[in-house]
């Protein structure tokens, strides 16, 4: 069950990374709050089936097939979206999950920009683009999507524990710059989270002992990200900002 946030209603919110996983279970979580929704990732049929159920439960959504590591791209995207939805209220970067393990001596330079431009420079891009219209209009929300390999060494590869970590900064770093304009930024660091590609490709042995690792004993779910993120964006955290949010059932505890 979803906490309930009224000031969230008829707001415009934009979530990247929303075609599945983390990303389409918040775009859901927002249109159920009454948010107006866009939601963007590459692959146009899933995103569509996003859009379906939300408003086949009564919301309001559109998606947009997008790539957020292209400037130009973005720039279309935020011309859409005002012309259909107006101008955005709550930015969700939640584009990435370029995790897979890989030694390091086996990274190539190739990979390692892959990374860090899927997790990092698509934040830092994303929010540049959105960003202007929160400071003209005062007020706004951000949310980053960083990691548990963020924050501690992990069997992610070394690519995406740096773009992780380097996600923690950037957010630090735009909440002094741009909370005098009333504008807020913080991040979430989810650790295991039984997303659909997670159970499809983790057999349940392995989702057990993963499970066991944490203190409270069972991998987090889309939806206990997506409480955090609908937390983070109302009201109700008006006075956070600049802040990692460790969704990670007590393993990371600072």
């Amino acid at each position: 069950m979803l906490a309930t946030y009224p000031d969230l209603r008829g707001k415009t919110v934009l979530v990247t990374g929303g075609s599945r996983g983390i990303g389409a279970h918040t775009a859901r979580a927002f249109a159920a709050q009454g948010a107006k929704v866009c939601a963007v990732g590459r692959d146009r049929a899933a995103l569509e089936g996003v859009i379906a159920e939300i408003t086949a439960d009564g919301g309001s959504a559109i998606a947009v097939a997008a790539d957020v590591t292209d400037s130009t791209a973005l720039d279309r995207l935020r011309d859409q979206t005002e012309a259909r939805l107006g101008r955005v209220d709550v930015l969700a970067a939640f584009a990435g999950g370029q995790g897979a393990p890989v030694p390091t001596p086996e990274l190539t330079e190739q990979r390692w920009r892959q990374v860090l431009d899927s997790e990092l420079t698509s934040a830092f891009l994303t929010i540049r683009t959105f960003l202007p219209g929160m400071l003209d209009r005062g007020s706004g929300s951000i949310l980053t999507m960083s990691s548990a390999a963020g924050r501690q060494p992990s069997q992610a590869n070394l690519a995406y524990g740096v773009a992780n970590a380097g996600l923690v900064m950037l957010t630090r770093h735009l909440a002094t710059e741009i909370g005098p304009h009333g504008v807020r930024i913080n991040t979430l660091a989810p650790s295991s989270i039984r997303t659909e590609k997670v159970a499809a490709r983790m057999p349940p042995a392995v989702q057990e002992q993963v499970a066991a690792l944490h203190p409270l004993r069972r991998l987090g779910t889309p939806d206990d990200v997506a409480q955090v993120a609908l937390f983070l964006a109302s009201d109700a955290a008006c006075w956070l900002t600049g802040l990692t949010i460790d969704v990670a059932g007590g393993r990371i505890t600072g």
